[in-house]
């Protein structure tokens, strides 16, 4: 996957800490860079892939070559995994002219076997404010996330997280209709949930469209295909530290 660096919480300017509605009932939180580190591990397999591809191509044109076939292919595999390792061995057989052997084949496969079985240390801050707000019994804690659902779930049981979440709902993607069928799911309204993840893309824009609030928390790198555009909103939060959740609602 092409990568972007992200150093939001260098160079952007955070608002002054507001307020969520105090009729909240539901914090549903991302998984994926929002909780643990996820991004990083992709990076590190696609500069392994470049390795692996460089007698034929550049790292560049791996990695650009990547990124369009993944786009290509997202209407038919969705996000997630297997989806990206699928990806990764049709980007080497285009840019080997169909040279790629057994052997390379063999090895982006092991690639993304690894991709299923990477740490998920809870990112800082993450344990101890999910450990506060699970204490205080004042809201339900839900895990709203995208992607393989063996996956996703694999990596929440391996974070050790999962004992402060009452619910996990893994969708293909994250839509306006999404976040209203997780309050329907819920039976909570959107004005009585607060989304908080990295991605505005679709932790925020689709939540906020939705009518819930949200909290966006930027990590260091973004996707390129979850690179987006920000704005202000009197629904939304920026905080550069996961601990602020806790300025934000109490």
């Amino acid at each position: 996957m092409a990568k972007i660096a992200c150093f939001c919480s260098l160079i952007r300017t955070f608002a002054p800490m507001k307020k969520i509605g105090t009729d909240i009932k539901v914090l549903a939180f991302d998984a994926d860079d929002t909780l643990w580190d996820c991004q990083s591990w992709f990076d590190d397999v696609e500069r392994r892939c470049c390795q692996l591809l460089s007698p034929w191509a550049t790292a560049r044109d791996v990695s650009t070559g990547l990124i369009e076939t993944e786009r290509r292919n997202l209407s038919l595999t969705g996000y997630g995994t297997k989806a990206y390792t699928l990806s990764l061995i049709e980007n080497a057989v285009r840019v080997t002219h169909g040279q790629l052997t057994g052997d390379i084949v063999g090895q982006l496969l092991d690639l993304g076997k690894e991709l299923l079985e990477f740490p998920t240390t809870p990112l800082p801050e993450v344990e101890q404010t999910l450990r506060l707000l699970a204490e205080k019994r004042r809201y339900r804690l839900v895990v709203f996330t995208k992607g393989e659902l063996m996956d996703q779930e694999a990596k929440l049981q391996r974070s050790g997280l999962e004992q402060y979440f009452s619910h996990m709902q893994t969708v293909s993607n994250k839509t306006e209709r999404e976040y209203r069928q997780l309050c329907q799911n819920l039976d909570v309204a959107p004005e009585q949930t607060v989304m908080i993840g990295n991605s505005f893309r679709s932790d925020i824009a689709p939540a906020l469209a939705a009518g819930a609030w949200a909290i966006h928390i930027p990590y260091h790198v973004v996707w390129a295909m979850e690179k987006s555009e920000e704005f202000p909103h009197a629904r939304l939060q920026k905080i550069a530290h996961f601990n602020e959740i806790l300025e934000c609602i109490q």
